[in-house]
């Protein structure tokens, strides 16, 4: 059953995604090669997978578009933004010091950002995994990952 509980593919729709820096770009890459190497996904009440996940932001919603391997639909569904905005924001804030300080600061300064950066990260993982409580159980290194492609869609 475990082999049937995990993404196989995820894709960001590109039509809501501003414009990337490279770092930002990086990032995106990084979480959904490491989102599809190891991930837990199990929408509640479904044995279909592995699954396939389109996100995409539409009309202030998160849109998670779930299919099976074939990508015939299993289901979508919106979460609200708003319990993000703050998170988000202060997240993407803290990630440019981060991409700055890896350039010119001392391994101190670095290390300090970083320990920040991995708190709020933490934090919205955190916020995502309690809205998606009794839609889909994930764990949490797929939660993070998840957490880091929201915020590469929010960016506007």
């Amino acid at each position: 059953m475990a082999a049937r509980e995990r993404l196989i593919r995820v894709t960001l729709d590109e039509r809501t995604v501003a414009r990337r820096s490279p770092d930002i770009e990086q990032e995106r890459k990084i979480a959904i090669f490491d989102l599809l190497e190891e991930n837990h996904f199990a929408p509640i009440g479904d044995d279909r997978g592995p699954y396939a996940l389109r996100l995409a932001i539409e009309d202030s919603r998160l849109i998670l578009d779930i299919s099976d391997e074939a990508e015939a639909r299993i289901t979508v569904f919106g979460l609200a933004l708003s319990p993000f905005r703050r998170i988000v924001k202060d997240y993407w804030e803290i990630c440019e010091s981060y991409y700055e300080a890896i350039r010119s600061a001392t391994p101190s300064r670095i290390e300090a950002i970083d320990m920040g950066r991995r708190g709020l990260h933490n934090e919205g993982s955190d916020i995502l995994r309690e809205r998606l409580k009794g839609k889909i159980d994930i764990d949490d290194n797929t939660a993070r990952r998840l957490f880091t492609l929201l915020c590469v869609l929010h960016l506007r």
